[in-house]
């Protein structure tokens, strides 16, 4: 018969850290495909006109996307509280919308370009006048594909 020896120190198991790196990996993966980034800080105020007969717009990898509105409420006092051009991060006036264009054009994939569209997200309250001069700025530089983003009318 064999004898026990109760002479070493009994301690708290080590905790089984195994599954832990399986359990991280299905958060960062949820998380990954749940959020959405969104590509341009918002320095224009925005509520889209309403309208009837919308698209979805397919590729929007190929889509370039000018706002025009009101500067939001912390930028009014520096910039005014008249109506103003973003493109991507930064305001613009309507002779830069050309080169923007040019720009956005070289960065696309040379078979993709003919197929570019610009996209006016235009604050309902705009007066159409910078709209027609923006619209003449892409007209000048070739960008035909135009489109007014809107949402559906209830």
């Amino acid at each position: 018969m064999g004898k026990f020896n109760k002479t070493g120190k009994k301690g708290m198991p080590e905790l089984n850290t195994s599954s832990l790196p399986d359990l991280i990996f299905t958060m960062l993966f949820f998380f990954m495909i749940v959020t959405t980034m969104r590509e341009v800080t918002m320095k224009v105020q925005f509520k889209a006109p309403q309208a009837t007969e919308l698209e979805k717009l397919e590729k929007k990898s190929l889509v370039t996307f000018i706002y025009m509105g009101k500067p939001t409420q912390e930028l009014q006092a520096k910039m005014g509280a008249e109506t103003r051009i973003q493109l991507n991060d930064r305001f613009a006036d309507v002779s830069e919308v050309q080169d923007y264009i040019y720009q956005e054009r070289e960065n696309m994939k040379e078979e993709d370009q003919p197929f570019m569209q610009v996209s006016l997200k235009v604050d309902k309250d705009t007066k159409m006048g910078i709209v027609t001069d923006v619209k003449q700025a892409l007209r000048q530089s070739y960008a035909l594909n135009i489109n007014y983003s809107a949402a559906q009318r209830q």
